[in-house]
């Protein structure tokens, strides 16, 4: 057994894990929806641009939208079947966007296309980078923000340490757990084209102490020619944010407003390496993931690989209620979203679906004035002051937030209001703001040219 690490980030919290319904579970193939919805927008950047039209017939893997620019990557077909429809489309943020619905065949085999492999020891950086375009992989664990971009390292800096996350903090989720268990082939295919992509020398893979397990196998599978060495850290919410695991591990402080690079890191999700691994050897697109559905309400709890596309509502219809649903969160309950609209679609940076019934839902609406007491202070990992921007915030004095409180390093893990006994949303309020102040300088930005 490893040896746990007793060095981790300041501050931070310890919220129930409720854990163990899934990450014992073997990760099962979900069925394919009578109709697959995909949404164009299901990445950090300039959405998808179609490039096929209503009633044509694809294949599995075909490219149906390709990227609209750099910080863009193509979407291709989960399913082979017709395309019945090109229209707008809900999602989880309640904008509608353009979509594409497809209807499978119902007696195909659904082979997936073999596209132009890509050679990790013969390829070069920038056609990995490409390649991994090509294949429209995003950032698995939530953010969904385009790899080959967060890949590649600027001409003033370098990359020593390349860092895989395999901590999954957020309660509730297993699908890194159950990736790092099952996939370890593809996680040390994939390192080997981000060794190459990145520059990196070595590499380290954090893992959290509740996942002894697969840091076990993986320390017993790793090959003799890469440089990995695994790391395990001790519980703690929200590890899994890349400052927090840097911190942990490597005992390195990414300065404010700064990016992991800054202090020679790049830091991939295990999911998302995984796929690399998996995509690249075969020139292929992304058509479906890993996805954790568990909460009180769900009855078959488990670890799923899902056609990206597929409708939420048909998810929790397959695999059926204990009771009546009060609330549906994409995500973990830290850092997910509350689905307002059972309608939209599994994307690409679904990592789990939580359901819970009305028992488990506090209707306390009530909020009640800051007390000082300091327990969000002492629970922000990166020493904000979330009572300050929390007051600053309902006066709209945002240019206090950002200049003097920092309000943009908040990257929204929920600690505060997690631990506030005055029921106040701090997190909601900083997200908010943030929001607000990114339309304002943009404005500010258009209003100049």
């Amino acid at each position: 057994m490893l040896k746990i690490s007793t060095h981790t980030f300041k501050h931070g919290i310890h919220p129930p894990e409720h854990k163990n319904d899934t990450n014992g579970l073997p990760i099962r193939q979900f069925p394919f929806a009578p109709v697959i919805i995909l949404p164009v927008v299901q990445h950090i950047g300039a959405p998808s641009k179609i490039i096929i039209r209503e009633g044509q017939e694809v294949e599995r893997g075909q490219l149906l939208a390709k990227a609209d620019g750099y910080v863009s990557v193509p979407l291709h077909s989960p399913v082979s079947g017709t395309v019945r429809k090109i229209q707008n489309v809900p999602t989880i943020s309640g904008k509608m966007v353009p979509g594409i619905y497809l209807e499978p065949y119902p007696a195909s085999g659904q082979e997936v296309m073999e596209g132009v492999p890509i050679d990790a020891d013969t390829a070069t950086k920038e056609e990995i980078l490409q390649a991994i375009q090509n294949a429209g992989i995003v950032g698995l664990g939530g953010a969904a923000f385009p790899t080959h971009v967060k890949l590649k390292v600027p001409d003033d800096k370098r990359c020593e340490v390349l860092l895989i996350n395999g901590i999954e903090c957020e309660p509730y989720l297993t699908t890194d757990h159950r990736v790092m268990l099952e996939q370890a082939d593809d996680i040390f295919m994939g390192i080997r084209y981000l060794l190459k992509a990145t520059g990196a020398k070595r590499v380290i893979i954090g893992i959290e102490a509740n996942k002894q397990d697969a840091a076990n196998h993986l320390v017993k599978s790793i090959p003799g020619d890469l440089p990995i060495a695994i790391r395990v850290v001790p519980v703690k919410y929200p590890q899994g944010s890349e400052k927090m695991l840097i911190t942990s591990v490597l005992d390195r402080e990414v300065p404010s407003g700064g990016l992991p690079i800054d202090v020679n890191v790049v830091v991939v999700n295990v999911a998302t390496t995984a796929e690399i691994g998996r995509l690249l050897p075969h020139g292929r697109g992304i058509q479906e993931r890993v996805v954790t559905i568990t909460g009180p309400a769900i009855k078959k709890k488990g670890n799923y690989l899902i056609p990206i596309g597929t409708p939420l509502r048909y998810v929790l219809q397959h695999v059926g209620m204990n009771e009546p649903i009060s609330e549906v969160y994409m995500g973990g309950p830290m850092m997910g979203v509350a689905v307002s609209n059972l309608d939209i679609s599994i994307v690409k940076g679904t990592s789990g679906i939580l359901a819970f019934g009305n028992k488990e839902v506090i209707r306390t609406h009530k909020i009640y004035p800051c007390i000082k007491c300091g327990a969000c202070v002492e629970a922000c990992p990166i020493s904000l002051n979330p009572s300050r921007l929390g007051i600053l915030a309902r006066f709209d004095a945002f240019d206090e937030m950002v200049n003097q409180y920092n309000l943009m390093d908040c990257f929204e893990c929920g600690s505060c209001s997690y631990v506030c006994p005055s029921n106040i949303p701090l997190v909601q309020y900083f997200r908010l703001s943030k929001s607000l102040v990114r339309k304002r300088n943009a404005q500010t930005q258009t209003d100049a040219k």
